[in-house]
């Protein structure tokens, strides 16, 4: 273990700041797996490792498990201990829109199965862990190796309707997806347990104290050093941070301390103000080879839209600003419209959708018409006399009916929206298509 006071001073505060921005996204996802797969008292709870757990309706504000969640393909959570034995996820034979991407524990994709990535046939993938060297079986028809010791699947399956009859059909599609250990696939004897770790309780307090790193220490002991962060991890170890779980902020020199606590500052600061301009997705979530070294772009993710998919699955936008610079918008003293003009609709293959978040929490706004998103699949969108489209963005219904038809509800606040398309045209990968302004009315 590192001891901080043979530290140099002068690099406690700068390396403080780089950890706590390397490391945000793998608190966040802590934040999510601990409640799912860990706290069994949590209503949130999956059932533990290993299990899948389906949601079959559509999000609700009442779905908290993750920032800007997505209400046009409903989830399929899953979580994943890869110490002991690789795990074989079996998929069947759809024709249905579906993803389920394999993130690692700093949210990083290791791999997909899906129809784009494996196509709309039956499969057997098997999910390997880092230092696995056995022989793959026969019948497995995909690998997906990863680069830390535990995992996690936020799957996507796309519900055509929101009719008891759609519901049905989506479920009877999620419970096929299944999870086995690789000794049940092969019927061979289970090898040793892994054992079993003292998992620390989250409290949301954490992100913004020096108790940061003591998560951080125990998170690293699942996550081997990586040629790109060899740097940093022998900083940290320096610190004390080294994997061991035995980081204790109590025992810190008030010096040390304190220039932690200013490197975390500045951290928060750099990502605050890196999330603040973003107002595209491109290149923000992908595998390792997609998006490269980039901890403050993975930061920026985890804070814009944890567990987003990456590009060539889907395509995010947003508004960050209205059309007179208003940043966040608000509409507790305004309304605004959103116009696509004629043949500039959102160009997606699949679909394509527009979701309102409240700030800061980021979360699906409460309304009395149960409405969260407006997309091509809504029934009932009146269009302009000239083919376009125009969305009303305001607090209470709109007096006319057909106003009304196009109401997206906001929270008397800021928000923002976010903008999905699923197979996006080649025009939008290649900035030809644009995102329209969100003008004040």
């Amino acid at each position: 273990m590192g001891n901080p006071t043979l530290v140099d001073p002068d690099t406690i505060r700068p390396t403080a700041a780089e950890a706590w921005v390397w490391g945000y996204a793998l608190l966040e996802n802590y934040r999510t797996m601990y409640p799912q797969a860990v706290d069994d008292a949590d209503p949130r709870f999956v059932g533990g490792f290993g299990v899948f757990r389906h949601y079959s309706q559509p999000s609700t504000p009442a779905n908290t498990d993750v920032v800007t969640p997505n209400n046009d393909t409903p989830y399929s959570w899953a979580w994943l201990d890869l110490r002991a034995e690789p795990w074989v996820i079996s998929v069947p034979a759809q024709d249905r829109y579906y993803v389920l991407p394999v993130h690692e524990l700093d949210t990083v994709y290791a791999g997909f199965v899906g129809s784009r990535a494996t196509g709309p046939g039956a499969g057997d993938h098997l999910i390997a862990g880092p230092g696995w060297q056995g022989e793959v079986p026969a019948g497995v028809d995909g690998v997906i190796r990863t680069v830390t010791q535990l995992a996690g699947i936020l799957g996507r399956t796309y519900l055509a309707g929101t009719s008891p009859e759609d519901v049905a059909e989506l479920r009877a599609v999620q419970e096929q997806y299944r999870l086995r250990p690789l000794h049940e696939y092969t019927g061979t004897g289970a090898p040793p347990p892994a054992p079993q770790p003292v998992w620390p309780v989250w409290r949301e307090e954490v992100l913004g104290t020096v108790e940061f790193f003591s998560f951080l220490d125990f998170l690293l002991g699942f996550f081997p050093v990586l040629p790109a962060e060899a740097d940093l991890r022998r900083r940290l170890a320096a610190l004390g941070v080294d994997g061991r779980g035995e980081f204790e902020p109590a025992a810190l020199p008030v010096g040390v301390r304190a220039e932690i606590e200013r490197g975390i500052a500045d951290g928060r600061a750099e990502l605050d103000h890196a999330a603040a301009v973003v107002t595209r997705a491109d290149g923000l979530f992908g595998t390792r080879e997609q998006i490269g070294d980039d901890p403050l772009g993975r930061a920026v993710a985890a804070r814009k839209g944890l567990y987003g998919l990456p590009v060539e699955e889907a395509w995010y936008g947003g508004w960050v600003a209205d059309s007179e610079g208003n940043r966040p918008p608000d509409a507790a003293d305004r309304d605004y419209v959103l116009r696509f003009a004629p043949g500039a609709l959102p160009p997606a293959e699949f679909f394509w959708s527009a979701t309102m978040y409240a700030l800061p929490d980021r979360l699906l706004v409460d309304n009395p018409l149960g409405r969260w998103s407006i997309g091509d699949r809504t029934p009932g969108l009146v269009r302009d006399p000239d083919g376009g489209l125009t969305l009303y963005i305001q607090v209470k219904r709109p007096a006319d009916a057909e106003h009304s038809a196009n109401w997206l509800p906001a929270p008397d606040g800021p928000f923002s929206i976010v903008l999905r398309l699923y197979g996006p045209d080649r025009s939008v990968l290649d900035g030809d298509w644009t995102l329209p302004e969100l003008t004040p009315r």
